[in-house]
């Protein structure tokens, strides 16, 4: 399995097995969904750790900064260190970090355990072009695409799960759990992870200094970042909102209804195939257009969804499916893109491009919840919707641009 420094990534594609694949796709689920367990969480952890109600943001808000630093930080290191080894000793950092929120009985120990598994949880962003260097050109695209379905999957399964685990135990116990599985996960990749050595020698502040240059330089990363900005931003927004308005009077839906709920996002994950192969076909125009449509769409269906009737959640649960299909397919079309422009740059090139989309993310989930307590729903959708079609108008510019 192992692969020499100065074998080309072509020849590591003879190693890329059906349960590699399978393999990568698992593992990026695992490992991003510990970035979402404590989302459904929150109001648990703060009672029982003595949070302030100001305070009790920062469960989630510390855990998303820590992934922001490793994103730009840690992933670039994929293009300098061995990759194997690279993801190993975060999956550990993982498994410790999680140990630590389990074990936390102050607020202070609890948000430095979350800091440290945004941080470890890039192990994600290390896999992804990791599997899309081991895979041919032909059908690099359809690689990046199932391994992506099983990190979509992840994150959207994430909350139903915590929230369930915590409703039968604790919380403390989804935390004890979860170290296991990212214990048991190391152990799998260490016997089934090829070593991949990359060719860049340079020093790690000149491996920053070069993302600089990347940025300004690089206008398919420029572009495809800021599509998957608008998309990402509207994605989080829907799911930071769409709870509070399940849970209000109008729906009145318990914690596990919602929780069964978010299994309807995890839908939008087969997408993520056929979204590969569209790109790998030269579609990647017509799959974002058609992508970018789905999330205006997705917002103006949830318009009709907020009276608490059973059309409405029919509707609500609807424009969740076809948002995720949306995000999903232009993320998987970004990142063949990216990916294809060159190898020796790939870990830099996601670092940027996941660091762009996930500040979407970011400002989506801030502005959702001031939209949702100023104007209700109606507002939050029409903010929604906005994210996609500003990523579509840009897009629309792309053929002029020489």
């Amino acid at each position: 399995m192992s692969v020499s420094a100065t074998t080309p990534d072509a020849a590591m594609s003879r190693t890329l097995s059906p349960w590699l694949t399978f393999l990568f796709a698992a593992s990026c689920g695992f490992v991003a969904a510990n970035l979402y367990y404590g989302q459904p969480l929150a109001g648990l952890i703060s009672t029982d750790l003595g949070f302030s109600p100001a305070a009790t943001g920062l469960i989630v808000t510390l855990t998303q900064i820590g992934y922001g630093l490793g994103l730009l930080l840690l992933v670039p290191l994929a293009d300098l260190f061995e990759n194997r080894r690279l993801i190993l000793t975060l999956t550990v950092g993982s498994a410790l970090a999680l140990i630590g929120a389990a074990f936390s009985s102050t607020p202070g120990m609890f948000l430095t355990a979350s800091l440290c598994i945004g941080l470890a949880s890039v192990a994600a962003q290390v896999l992804v072009p990791f599997a899309a260097s081991m895979a041919p050109d032909a059908t690099r695209g359809q690689v990046v695409g199932n391994v992506m379905s099983g990190l979509l999957c992840g994150i959207m399964l994430a909350r139903p799960f915590a929230s369930l685990v915590a409703e039968a135990s604790s919380w403390h116990m989804v935390y004890y759990v979860t170290a296991a599985v990212m214990i048991a996960l190391g152990v799998v990749l260490r016997a089934n992870l090829p070593v991949r050595v990359p060719h860049t020698k340079l020093r790690y502040g000149e491996l920053l200094a070069s993302m600089g240059h990347l940025a300004l330089n690089s206008r398919v990363l420029q572009r495809r970042a800021l599509y998957q900005a608008g998309m990402f931003g509207a994605f989080s927004l829907f799911w930071t909102t769409a709870p509070l308005l399940l849970a209000s009077p109008a729906f009145g839906i318990s914690q596990s209804g919602i929780a069964l709920f978010a299994l309807a996002g995890a839908a939008g994950a087969v997408a993520s195939p056929i979204a590969g192969r569209l790109a790998d076909r030269g579609l990647t125009k017509i799959a974002s257009t058609l992508a970018m449509l789905l999330g205006m769409g997705s917002f103006l269906i949830s318009q009709f969804a907020a009276d608490g009737s059973l059309t409405a959640l029919i509707l609500l649960t609807a424009a969740a499916i076809l948002l995720d299909f949306g995000v999903t397919t232009n993320l998987v079309c970004g990142q063949r893109a990216i990916y294809g422009l060159s190898p020796e740059h790939r870990g830099r090139l996601n670092g940027l491009f996941m660091a762009t989309f996930f500040t979407g993310g970011a400002i989506g989930s801030a502005l959702g919840g001031w939209a949702y307590a100023t104007g209700g729903w109606t507002l939050a959708a029409w903010i929604g919707f906005c994210f996609p079609a500003l990523a579509f108008l840009f897009f629309l510019t792309e053929g002029r641009e020489k």
